[in-house]
């Protein structure tokens, strides 16, 4: 497998490359991760089953896309393939360290211009792609309001009731989205769609970096929501975000709508209390 994934890093680098050290590092929650190196270039692979391609060859389109904007450290897809029973993609290999205050503002500021980035005129995506390892719709809509409720709470409370959850209120929050977005038009931003703490992270020269996303074109403040949801960022985060790009009005009251995405993929993931903990966010979101 490595001499196969070997030839296809030197194609796509356009040199010879042939990994003499290869270590486990950590792969998110779902794939392996190995760092491999000729002893003078790094690369970071990760992998997954042969049939899980498409997620890496989607990762692979959405860290491109938000390199074009050219404002935040994304890591390089180098290239994608399948060897054997494995599916992989290798990207560029970053030193990560820790952050300090000036960084964490950095990225604020820098996710913000990202955000700002304008290319597309409507929802969606290219093509689906994974929010984990769950399918994440991203059919072109043209109103943000339509394809939150259909392509990111509805499908999660379908697939969700398909793996045996019980969510009482979820038809009667779905007819009520649209009062809980009215007067909220959001341009459409690229936005990295997965962004918890565990996939922002400073490198050791303190540049901020952002990795592993579930990217499509939406509402910035999804992925502002996901920051605050299990922690991890602290306040100059913020502060640098808000000095570039402020917070529309009532984002306080969309957060946990968009949060409630995530909370529902966590249960359609890993089953357990994320049920209850969905059913006590739609029961506030409906009162």
């Amino acid at each position: 497998m490595w001499t196969e994934i070997d030839a296809q890093i030197s194609q796509a680098i356009a040199q010879s490359f042939e990994s003499r050290d290869r270590r486990s590092v950590g792969g998110g929650c779902i794939n392996q991760g190995y760092r491999v190196s000729d002893g003078t270039q790094t690369f970071f692979v990760k992998l997954n089953r042969a049939d899980q391609i498409d997620m890496f060859e989607a990762e692979a389109i959405g860290l491109q896309q938000m390199r074009e904007a050219e404002v935040i450290r994304i890591p390089k897809p180098i290239c994608t393939g399948i060897s054997e029973n494995s599916a992989y993609i290798v990207l560029e290999w970053l030193d990560l360290g820790g952050g300090n205050s000036r960084s964490w503002a950095e990225m604020g500021g820098n996710l913000a211009r990202m955000h700002q980035y304008e290319k597309s005129t409507a929802f969606g995506w290219e093509r689906n792609n994974t929010i984990g390892s769950t399918p994440q719709i991203n059919s072109w809509t043209s109103n943000w309001t339509e394809f939150f409720t259909q392509h990111r709470i509805e499908y999660q409370l379908e697939l969700g009731a398909r793996n045996g959850g019980r969510f009482r209120n979820g038809a009667t929050l779905l007819d009520r989205i649209p009062e809980l977005l009215a007067g909220h038009e959001p341009k459409p931003s690229i936005v990295h769609g997965d962004l918890w703490s565990g996939n922002a992270a400073v490198m050791q020269s303190g540049e901020p970096v952002i990795f592993d996303p579930a990217t499509y074109w939406g509402d910035r403040e999804v992925d502002l929501a996901m920051t605050e949801l299990f922690g991890g960022f602290p306040a100059e985060f913020y502060r640098g975000y808000e000095a570039i790009h402020p917070t529309d009005s009532g984002y306080k009251q969309r957060k946990p709508l968009y949060n409630l995405y995530h909370i529902l993929n966590h249960f359609n993931l890993f089953g357990g209390g994320y049920e209850s903990q969905a059913n006590r966010m739609i029961d506030r979101l409906i009162l």
